[in-house]
């Protein structure tokens, strides 16, 4: 392949159609830069045969796909890229740079409904307690994972929380999702303890003297990334000699399936959990499917 820059690569109109797509979608900066990520690395395939990327056809598409097939790319990776291509083509046919778009007749990869891997509410506390809420980050800590098991947020929309997308007193949390669709999520009585805690105790240590909107911001007074979360969970995890494998939604999984367990409405749980289409949501049926018939398997005189 040829070592071409990335400068290279990126032609005004992909330039264009990346900063349209974040101007029009309210899709996020990760998402966005996956489209631009896929794009590159088309473009790139195609420099080889000095084609560009604006005149690609469904023949080029097709066999892009079959060379990643042949290095094992899985469907989910593969759905995505046959959607940037999609978003990219449209965008160029809208703009009039071409005349036709070439992924109209090309199908996407079947997705298997993979089942998220859950917790048990055993596991959940267990948890919860590894952090050391004497120390002011393990305060932080312990309160963002209640609040993320309470709320069911993304790891993402956690970590973005504003002092002002708190209101302590109706005991709700706003927060900016997918596609910038705000909801109201309730915190619960237990979150809401932590949170009060670690408000003032352990907020006010953390910051020094430093002002930030951040809710969970970090020793320096930044907002704490997702990435750096993600390696708390990892590490509490460890430390409560949970064996699961485990994903950044894990608690985001556990918050809905438990709801699912204890009895809750699964619009309910899709309004909660931000899910634009309830089929997304009812994913969670089969897990808590599953459980209803373990505890039937174990507790039942003739099961």
């Amino acid at each position: 392949m040829k070592n071409k820059s990335q400068v290279e690569l990126t032609p005004h109109y992909l330039q264009q159609f990346l900063d349209a797509l974040w101007l029009e979608s309210g899709l996020s900066k990760n998402t966005i830069e996956a489209y631009r990520r896929d794009l590159l690395a088309f473009a790139s395939w195609l420099s080889e045969d000095e084609t560009d990327l604006a005149a690609a056809t469904r023949e080029d598409i097709l066999r892009y796909q079959g060379v990643r097939l042949r290095e094992g790319r899985k469907a989910r990776s593969e759905a995505r890229l046959l959607s940037s291509l999609r978003r990219f083509y449209r965008y160029l046919c809208r703009e009039e740079v071409r005349e036709s778009d070439p992924t109209v007749q090309i199908e996407s990869p079947r997705l298997g409904r993979s089942l998220p891997s859950g917790l048990t509410e055993q596991e959940v506390e267990a948890l919860l307690a590894e952090p050391d809420s004497e120390a002011p980050l393990g305060l932080r800590d312990r309160t963002m994972l209640e609040v993320l098991y309470a709320t069911g947020l993304r790891v993402s929309e956690l970590v973005a929380l504003t002092i002002e997308q708190v209101n302590m007193r109706q005991g709700l949390v706003r927060c900016v999702g997918k596609g910038n669709k705000e909801r109201l999520v309730p915190l619960g009585e237990i979150s809401l303890d932590w949170l009060q805690l670690y408000l003032v105790e352990a907020r006010p240590a953390i910051l020094n003297g430093r002002a930030t909107d951040d809710l969970f911001p970090t020793r320096r007074g930044k907002a704490m990334t997702r990435q750096a979360f993600w390696y708390l969970i990892k590490r509490y995890a460890k430390q409560a000699s949970i064996d699961k494998p485990l994903s950044p939604h894990t608690l985001r999984h556990a918050f809905a399936t438990h709801l699912l367990n204890h009895g809750a409405d699964l619009r309910v749980v899709q309004l909660l959990l931000g899910h634009a289409d309830l089929s997304t949501t009812q994913i969670y049926t089969h897990v808590a499917r599953e459980r209803l018939k373990s505890l039937h398997a174990t507790h039942h005189p003739r099961a």
